[in-house]
């Protein structure tokens, strides 16, 4: 009788298997699923598996919904009712050129719902099916000319040709706007953002990148670069799977060494980090065939879950723990720099490489010799220190009429004061002393870099309306990363305040010359500063109209605005 059971069980869930088979599964190994398909898949799962939903959670630029798919066992799908649970939040299709993640979820999800799999006791699973939907839809077979497979795939960028992957702080895109809302309802305690290498040849299939530890916070980081990561490299090896750290090399090869991937809060895992979610971002190799990268992207996934499962009272209390590091008073890093003095060796299994001469220009050329694989001992750089710190105040000031800001303070649910009546409040103000500027449009915008500021202590009168930020919330790093302007993705950074970088008032000489005439001969100091500028500067000597606007913009009549930053702080 037990036998009869036993096959009638087996049956039943190989029925299943077969009826849910995903258009990667089959095919060849080499096919992908369209987005269209993606759609139909995951709302037949809904239609018939109750531990499985599908919820429409924003727009994107394509117009179409931001959907993602979420298993819980016990079939509670608000965030707000999920109690005691661990999450985990998976992207996928953020470069549908690398569709890896988009077909591995469909299968894993698959399997929860059917029961191939063991459900997770303490962690819901919540997956974006298609983040990139406009990018997806632009299917082609040519635009990933070093990747092997699938025969057809979408295109890196958006609908409005955004690479999203650079677009979680400026939030240029609908989809970083729903994206950002998602997440803050979620607060997921692990982040997998799926996607495909390019670069170096080796002999993995895996490798990976764990969001900095530097970034994360000394506390947290260290746990996830070290008893964390170690554990799911082990699971994985368990599986036939060896995984590497991310291969991230420029102009060299990777027997000489590489450095850990810095992922500053443009990325997604940047971004996350400064949630406190530990965040990863699993790169399958562009030239290993298609179907074994799925396999270890869906064996990924769920060394993440396994591990997230049985450890995530401890993640929890490192999250929260984790933020007593950025307490105000404190310093905080803005900018970093690798320390090239630390370092740990690891074996890496690459291929010999070697120069040739080109069959098209005849000049040498690189090449990987897949007949002479290697392993050897190499440097994987894993360190960075910090070149830039600020104190963390203990308020940052913001104007209503900085509108934009607050708007992107609030989706990422920060904390506000609104001031009730005018006040005069002492605070740090910030003038942007100097900045670079890329020569070309980055994604939209012409980003700075370099920035230098010079700051000075002063009372201002602050309006009813304006608002109050306090730095003891859990969006303190979000708030350091934005809204220091010496922050590599600052908002300043990515031009939010050019406005103020531009001189809105000017003099006419013939009239100002005798204003300047007469401010020299009422403030000393101003014409003692006048006469030693003449007597440094030989140019400035031969030049009147240098001097006339010199003495302008060192007068009472320059205006306050010139490339002052509109955001205080109060320490």
């Amino acid at each position: 009788m037990k036998i009869k059971i036993f096959f009638l069980f087996f049956s039943i869930g190989l029925f299943a298997q077969n009826q849910y088979l995903t258009p990667f599964e089959k095919g060849d190994g080499n096919q992908s699923a369209t987005y269209e398909e993606v759609v139909k898949y995951y709302d037949n799962l809904e239609k018939n598996f109750d531990k499985i939903k599908v919820l429409d959670l924003g727009s994107t630029d394509s117009g179409e919904p931001l959907r993602l798919v979420v298993f819980n066992p016990e079939k509670i799908f608000n965030p707000k009712f999920i109690k005691n649970k661990a999450l985990i939040l998976i992207n996928n299709g953020i470069h549908p050129g690398e569709p890896d993640g988009i077909d591995a979820t469909m299968m894993m999800m698959r399997d929860f719902a059917t029961g191939k799999l063991k459900a997770p006791k303490n962690t819901v699973i919540a997956a974006i099916e298609v983040y990139n939907i406009g990018g997806m839809l632009n299917r082609g077979s040519f635009s990933r000319a070093n990747q092997n497979g699938p025969e057809e795939y979408g295109f890196r960028g958006n609908a409005r040709n955004l690479d999203l992957n650079r677009d979680f702080i400026k939030t240029d895109s609908k989809n970083s706007d729903s994206f950002q809302r998602i997440f803050q309802a979620l607060n997921p305690d692990v982040f997998i953002d799926n996607h495909v290498s390019d670069g170096a040849d080796y002999q993995y299939t895996l490798t990976y990148i764990l969001t900095n530890k530097e970034r994360l916070g000394n506390l947290l980081g260290n746990f996830y670069h070290g008893e964390m990561n170690d554990w799911i490299v082990a699971d994985l090896k368990k599986k036939s799977i060896d995984p590497i750290p991310y291969v991230s090399v420029e102009g060299t090869t990777p027997e000489k060494g590489y450095e850990q991937f810095m992922d500053s809060p443009r990325y997604s895992t940047g971004y996350t980090t400064l949630f406190n979610t530990i965040g990863t971002i699993p790169e399958t190799h562009m030239l290993k065939p298609y179907k074994d990268r799925v396999k270890v992207t869906y064996e990924n996934m769920l060394s993440y879950i396994d591990y997230l499962d049985n450890n995530y009272l401890k993640i929890k209390e490192l999250r929260q723990k984790n933020l007593e590091q950025y307490l105000p008073k404190k310093s905080y890093a803005v900018q970093y720099a690798l320390d090239s003095t630390k370092f740990k060796m690891i074996d890496f299994r690459g291929f010999q490489d070697g120069m040739k001469p080109s069959a098209i220009s005849g000049f040498p050329r690189l090449f990987y010799d897949r007949t002479k694989p290697y392993t050897k001992k190499i440097p994987f750089y894993n360190t960075y220190k910090a070149t830039k710190e600020i104190i963390i105040p203990s308020f940052y000031v913001i104007p209503k009429s900085e509108w934009q800001v607050v708007k992107n303070l609030k989706r990422n649910q920060i904390k506000f004061i609104e001031l009730k009546n005018d006040s005069l409040i002492a605070v740090q103000s910030y003038k942007i002393k100097d900045y670079k500027t890329v020569p070309k449009p980055y994604e939209g915008h012409y980003l700075h870099y370099n920035t230098e500021v010079s700051t000075t202590t002063e009372k201002i009168k602050f309006h009813k309306g304006d608002y109050l930020i306090p730095l003891k919330q859990n969006g303190v790093k979000y708030l350091l990363e934005t809204l220091e302007p010496e922050a590599v993705d600052s908002f300043f950074n990515w031009n939010y305040f050019d406005s103020f970088l531009g001189q809105k008032e000017y003099f006419s000489s013939y009239v100002f010359e005798d204003t300047a005439a007469k401010l020299l001969q009422e403030n000393s100091t101003l014409k003692e500063n006048f006469e030693k500028k003449k007597s440094e500067d030989s140019s400035f000597a031969k030049d009147g109209s240098e001097q006339l606007n010199w003495i302008y913009r060192n007068s009472k009549y320059f205006e306050k605005s010139f490339m002052q930053y509109p955001i205080y702080r109060i320490p």
